[in-house]
């Protein structure tokens, strides 16, 4: 994967961002917040083809959210090296609009690369119902990333080869 690495730092600092922008809007708005962003592991987290799949999950997510009824209150999108990220404040019901990410993230050809996590008003991230699956191999995420049972190299060649299909299928 090429593009311009990103350290441990540029990373926290964009957490803190993140969490910022969060409780900002949880304070403002008084609705759940939807933090949208990629999940590329290594130290490249943005090309040309990760954007477009951004985009792609960004236009999904948004069309869910108005076949549902729910508003968008405030909104944020960042176009960093940290990644592409997208913060949303919606008004409705935050294990609803969980329900409508987590079938996003688990039905879309790229939903695997999706982290769409959910924060209550209380500030607290909704858990998912459901374990994520591996990229690589099928098994728990969380178990693969914990026993770092695949390199970096192996999944990245995986989101390269997805965001590939998935170019092809669209006739790019």
């Amino acid at each position: 994967m090429k593009g311009i690495e990103v350290t441990l730092t540029d990373m926290l600092a964009c957490r803190e961002r993140r969490a910022s922008l969060q409780n900002e809007f949880i304070q403002k708005d008084g609705c759940p917040v939807i933090s949208f962003c990629m999940n590329i592991p290594g130290p490249i987290k943005t090309t040309p083809d990760i954007q477009k799949a951004f985009e792609a999950g960004k236009q999904t997510l948004l069309a869910q959210l108005k076949s549902h009824g729910l508003s968008i209150l405030s909104q944020a999108e960042l176009h960093e090296i940290t990644g592409d990220e997208l913060l949303w404040a919606v008004e409705g019901s935050a294990e609803k609009i969980k329900e409508i990410t987590t079938q996003i993230e688990e039905t879309h050809p790229l939903g695997r690369l999706f982290d769409m996590d959910i924060i209550g008003i209380d500030g607290e991230k909704l858990s998912r119902s459901t374990c994520r699956t591996c990229l690589i191999c099928g098994c728990q995420a969380q178990e693969c990333a914990r026993s770092r049972r695949h390199t970096i190299a192996e999944m990245q060649g995986k989101i390269e080869e997805m965001l590939a299909s998935q170019a092809g299928s669209k006739g790019d």
